[in-house]
């Protein structure tokens, strides 16, 4: 897909960014930045698009993005609302490859990074006693100055490239977007997540781009490697994935509220993408929980 390159501001004398951010919901606009991304998310729920990866979001969460590698966190709805309550709240640390300098990567004790930052061209989802690490010295970085700021970076960097503890987001490393129809795509995403629900046909979609069915369709496909019913599915199960694990309401019941006609369509459609059946994936979320 295609995404808007996003400019990341550096703190003064610092050679690389460090914020903690609390806001109403995170940014919608899909982009990309030459800088590599750790994100961590402290409070929030939703649906994140890394690459050509769409996946449920909660809190907890740590990943690691590779340079320009497309990505957003979209929120639920109802962070949206005027009345919410809800926030979300992340940690981040931003920082361009050679933030170290481009000799520094050309030492031989530093080929582990060069190996991290292919590893992460595709996303890397950390867990485990890694993630924990890691989190704590994210926020001994939000303190720290001088030459502690750097070591507090080389310390979760070495942790970063020897962990097993991972698994990687995009399906592709070499996902390189463009400028152009940036808006376009954006369109795409808000309308689907605001009528996941409901039948949305290819008419429908294809007059927010303002072109024909044929026309949408070659260029939807072209851009995101994948059909549009096959994306709009991806949402749908990802929605009922999070309502799986968030509410007590029966499969049935799910698989109307996120847009299926029948339940034997929903899993189907479930099986093939999450490898079981919806209520053997409550019950290892569950098992996982205690």
């Amino acid at each position: 897909m295609k995404a808007s390159l996003h400019t990341v501001i550096p703190e003064h004398q610092h050679s690389y960014r460090v914020f903690h951010t609390i806001q109403p919901h995170f940014g919608t606009v899909w982009h990309y930045h030459p800088e590599l991304e750790l994100h961590y998310i402290i409070r929030g729920e939703g649906i994140r698009f890394i690459g050509d990866s769409i996946d449920h979001f909660s809190s907890g969460e740590l990943v690691l993005l590779g340079a320009n590698l497309p990505h957003t966190w979209r929120c639920r709805e109802e962070y949206f609302r005027n009345d919410s309550d809800k926030v979300a709240e992340a940690m981040v640390v931003q920082f361009l490859p050679e933030c170290l300098g481009c000799d520094f990567l050309e030492l031989p004790e530093s080929w582990p990074l060069t190996r991290l930052f292919d590893k992460a061209s595709a996303g890397m989802f950390i867990r485990g006693k890694s993630k924990d690490e890691v989190c704590r010295l994210m926020q001994h970085a939000m303190l720290a100055d001088g030459l502690e700021r750097l070591v507090i970076l080389l310390r979760i960097l070495k942790i970063l490239a020897h962990t097993e503890e991972y698994h990687p987001i995009s399906a592709t490393n070499n996902f390189r977007p463009k400028e152009a129809d940036r808006l376009r795509l954006n369109r795409i995403y808000d309308y689907t997540l605001t009528h996941y629900r409901n039948a949305i046909s290819l008419n429908e979609i294809a007059a927010i781009c303002h072109t024909s069915i044929a026309n949408f369709c070659r260029y939807f496909k072209q851009i995101t490697r994948k059909t549009y019913s096959n994306f709009l599915t991806e949402v749908r199960i990802n929605q009922a994935c999070r309502m799986l694990l968030e509410t007590s309401n029966t499969v049935t019941y799910i698989s109307y509220e996120c847009g299926f006609n029948t339940t034997a369509s929903f899993y189907h459609h479930f099986k093939k993408l999450k490898g079981v059946t919806p209520s053997v994936y409550k019950k290892s979320l569950f098992r996982d929980c205690l």
